[in-house]
């Protein structure tokens, strides 16, 4: 037996999210009917982060088992991206691993990233992998309330109604907010995230750039461990799994 690390990228758009469901299509599926077309084995592939409905990634980490042995990990990335072709679903690395490895217990932070579109008109080429936020956003604001949130927190105020996170409190390491051209970028890193954290955040830090907020009213909100006394949830369109940090090999 041989466990492959994969490192993912794709567009949520067309899915359900990363885990395979019912309802529709989600990225596992996908990854999974590849490594079968390829192998001939059935294998359940885990994910270091099982990202929502429109939620995009450029470095989604996976690991899979094979019981054959004598597939090299250039025909595992090459293979899978034949057989993935259809889809807006690439595999950019594969390596193989100790079987200690887990690509969701071994990793020791993520990193996301949230973009938002801040002009006047609509975005035509990234409409789908943007926040569109037509209003003029005063980003160094947004920045300083950003600040609040970083250390460790309950997090209640920003956590989804159907999280099953067993405790709100996280240590959250980053929260960056920067503007890049027309785009306001939302940089947050920590071990792990609460369901719909990010989009939380980033839906309350938005109302400090249009004024509506300040940094106090930040602080209030966490300090409430109320989901009704934090901002919006942000679409998930603007969201990115960019990165997932693991002790060295």
């Amino acid at each position: 037996m041989v466990r492959y690390r994969l490192t993912v990228e794709y567009d949520g758009g067309p899915f359900v999210g990363w885990q395979r469901q019912d309802t529709g299509l989600g990225v596992q599926q996908v990854v999974e009917e590849a490594i079968t077309a390829f192998s001939g084995e059935e294998a359940r592939v885990h994910c270091a982060g099982r990202t929502d409905a429109g939620v995009h990634a450029y470095g989604q980490v996976a690991h899979f088992d094979l019981v054959r042995g004598d597939v090299t990990t250039k025909t595992v990335r090459d293979a899978l991206n034949h057989h993935m072709k259809p889809h807006p679903v690439s595999i950019i690395e594969a390596e193989i691993v100790d079987d200690a490895f887990h690509a969701r217990f071994s990793a020791t932070e993520r990193e996301y990233l949230y973009r938002i579109m801040n002009r006047r008109a609509r975005p035509a080429i990234e409409r789908g992998h943007v926040w569109w936020v037509p209003q003029t956003l005063d980003a160094e604001a947004m920045h300083g309330a950003a600040q609040v949130l970083v250390g460790k927190h309950d997090f209640t105020s920003f956590r989804a109604s159907i999280c099953q996170a067993q405790s709100p409190v996280k240590t959250l390491d980053e929260l960056r907010v920067t503007r890049v051209g027309d785009e306001i970028h939302i940089k947050a890193r920590a071990r792990s995230f609460l369901h719909h954290q990010v989009r939380n955040m980033t839906g309350t830090l938005m109302d400090v750039g249009r004024g509506k907020w300040t940094a106090a009213d930040v602080e209030a909100a966490l300090a409430a461990c109320d989901r009704s006394a934090g901002g919006q949830t942000a679409p998930p369109d603007g969201l990115y799994l960019v990165r997932v940090g693991y002790e060295p090999l």
